[in-house]
């Protein structure tokens, strides 16, 4: 069994939950059951109350009261769209040979240096490779996510995007390798498919589907996954090194996704989050 203190953070988890089911609950969450279902994940109530804090404070979680009158949070619309819009990648289908691309070109003033630090952040946080100073490059179908990112954060009037291909005059492949760490990224998946290759396996061999343990394991591995999707922007097989691990770690994702998410729901107590590839 994964050890949740070393893997997984509790806000993280948090936020897991809260992409996994707690978002289509049709209320707000009380404070007691969110305790309840970190626990199954093995976050102590004191960690999961801190954690919740720190979400209130960044403004991604709203406190409210149920119809009984009970404390709970329900996500602020700026969370539900990063939510939203991570959907199109944590439950994508293998990503199309496309060889078009999203440029975003930024200028921010010396005396605005701290926008430009949180601007490249975001832009590394979406997945953009860097192409040259102020030119960041992903795969195009990542444009409309990228829009909305900027716009969010009031970053838009610093930057234009471009949509194009590339056009020379290093090989395309090559190119990419120097915009994005590869060895890097494909250390991630190794790591993902390191911890969770397993607990598919041992779900494949065994006929039953307990509530709660799908549950646990269906939230620890979206854990591990949902960052994946951002650090790897799905670039086109094609232009990536043999035997990558990317597809083996989506195939697994996949595979615990279809085995786990509905009875992990059951647990959870309300409606499963988003089916995959096939409704996103």
């Amino acid at each position: 069994m994964i050890n949740v203190s070393e893997q997984h953070a509790p806000r993280s988890l948090i936020v897991t939950f809260y992409g996994a089911y707690g978002r289509f609950a049709p209320g707000p969450v009380p404070v007691a059951e969110l305790i309840r279902l970190l626990a199954a994940a093995g976050v102590d109530a004191p960690s999961v109350r801190s954690s919740v804090s720190r979400l209130k404070r960044r403004g991604l979680l709203l406190p409210a009261r149920t119809e009984a009158g009970a404390a709970g949070y329900v996500l602020s619309p700026g969370a539900r769209q990063l939510l939203d819009d991570g959907d199109r990648r944590v439950y994508a289908a293998s990503p199309p040979e496309d060889d078009t691309w999203v440029l975003a070109v930024f200028s921010v003033p010396e005396s605005e240096r701290q926008k430009r630090h949180v601007l490249r952040s975001r832009l590394a946080g979406l997945g953009f490779g860097t192409a040259a100073p102020g030119v960041w490059i992903a795969p195009a179908r990542l444009y409309e996510e990228t829009r909305h990112t900027l716009e969010r954060l009031r970053l838009d009037s610093y930057v234009e995007l471009f949509r194009g291909a590339h056009l020379g005059y290093a090989p395309t492949a090559e190119a990419v390798a120097r915009w994005w760490d590869l060895a890097g990224i494909a250390k991630q998946h190794e790591a993902f498919l390191d911890r969770h290759a397993r607990v598919l396996h041992d779900w494949e061999n065994r006929a039953d589907t307990p509530a709660q343990e799908a549950y646990r394991d269906y939230l620890l591995a979206l854990d591990s996954w949902r960052h994946l999707p951002y650090t790897d922007p799905g670039l086109p097989a094609s232009l990536l090194p043999p035997d990558w691990p990317g597809a083996r770690s989506a195939a697994v994702f996949r595979a615990l996704h279809e085995r786990l998410r509905d009875a992990g729901a059951v647990f959870a107590g309300v409606p499963g989050g988003p089916a995959g590839p096939d409704t996103v």
